[in-house]
């Protein structure tokens, strides 16, 4: 089996190829990625794509067709990837995330590709009162990220997908280590805090409800998915991608990390105004659908490798949050050096403009 993964240079990237080469040790694993972030290596013991067949570098915008010729599935992790960096790009934010996501799918379903996985998100719920989101309910979509996300996956749904079975695993929130870790995510950045600092700070009241799961069970989703057969949740499926018992209160969050960091001091602000975006999930659908690739992890799990990853790192800066450990200070500086473009292109002329 061949398959291409666009994006596999970021967080989620690098853990799901090792998984990948572990699981399926006969499949010719295929990395396209822009690099924006290839540089922020945490504590890897070894590049992640020495573990690729090969390894392209483009803007998915301009993923050229022929890299799809004898592909059979295409995982497709690109993206502009927060709330942040879709806030600050947000017409960039629809062309990377929906425009050329569609784009993708069109030409992978034009190249006979036989499995098309989409990395979307459960933020796509937004603010929804009362019980657990199933994949039926209304979408209430907040920021530019999750709207590209609805964008997307309305485009799929409208795909006449002639024999391409499409998967979109609304991911809960990302967390837990990584080889290019990221600290712009709540436990992650709850777990630096403590470390760096001794003090977690929840801006929120901490009430506002979030669904997480961990990169290792991630990656373990997006196996089941690439296998999926189309009897099983029908050609085109979108289906919530987590556990029941990892929805949480912030402040739950904060607690437990403080549990796990002897002499955390835990400040809630108790009088912030309402964070619009809380949902509870439910994912019984994928609890039925997946059952031999449900989530392994526990929440301790998830704080206790993040906790031995960072010590491991010698990790303890106070100023982590200007630092190349969250995504939108990283495309900032590159911007700010003349490197990429606001359109988030890479400068062309870029070797001619540092001679100078």
């Amino acid at each position: 089996m061949r398959i291409l993964i666009t994006g596999n240079l970021g967080y989620v990237g690098a853990g799901l190829v090792r998984h990948l080469q572990r699981v399926m040790p006969a499949a010719e694993l295929i990395g396209f990625d822009a690099g924006f972030f290839a540089h922020c290596l945490t504590n890897a013991e070894l590049l992640p794509e020495t573990q690729l067949a090969r390894q392209h570098y483009g803007d998915v915008r301009d993923l050229p067709p022929e890299l799809l010729e004898g592909v059979d599935a295409v995982v497709h992790l690109a993206a502009v990837s927060n709330d942040p960096m879709g806030n600050r790009f947000a017409q960039v934010t629809d062309e990377i995330n929906a425009q050329a996501s569609l784009r993708l799918a069109r030409l992978a379903q034009a190249a006979g590709v036989s499995r098309f996985v989409f990395a979307s998100s459960c933020s796509i719920y937004g603010f929804a009162e009362g019980g657990p989101r199933r994949e039926g309910d209304e979408v209430n979509p907040l920021t530019a990220y999750a709207r590209s996300k609805v964008a997307t996956e309305r485009g799929l749904a409208g795909l006449n997908a002639g024999g391409m079975t499409i998967t979109a695993l609304r991911f809960a929130t990302a967390c837990g280590m990584s080889d290019r870790l990221r600290l712009d995510l709540v436990l992650n950045d709850f777990v630096a805090c403590a470390l760096a600092t001794g003090e977690i700070t929840v801006l929120s009241d901490g009430t506002p409800w979030r669904p997480l799961i961990d990169v290792s069970d991630m990656a373990r989703a997006i196996e089941w998915a690439i296998g999926r057969d189309p009897a099983v949740g029908g050609e085109t499926l979108a289906v919530n991608a987590g556990a029941d018992a990892w929805n949480y209160q912030v402040s739950d969050l904060a607690q437990a990390v403080a549990n796990a960091v002897p002499g955390t001091e835990v400040s809630i602000n108790r009088a912030a105004p309402p964070d619009q975006r809380s949902y509870r999930v439910d994912f019984s659908l994928f609890r039925r659908l997946a059952p031999d690739h449900q989530p392994l992890s526990t929440l301790n799990d998830s704080i206790g490798r993040l906790k031995r990853g960072l010590e491991d790192m010698g990790f303890a800066d106070a100023d982590f949050r200007n630092s190349s450990l969250i995504r939108l200070k990283t495309l900032d500086r590159l911007i700010a050096r003349g490197m990429l473009l606001p359109s988030l292109r890479w400068r062309r002329n870029l070797g001619r403009s540092a001679a100078a």
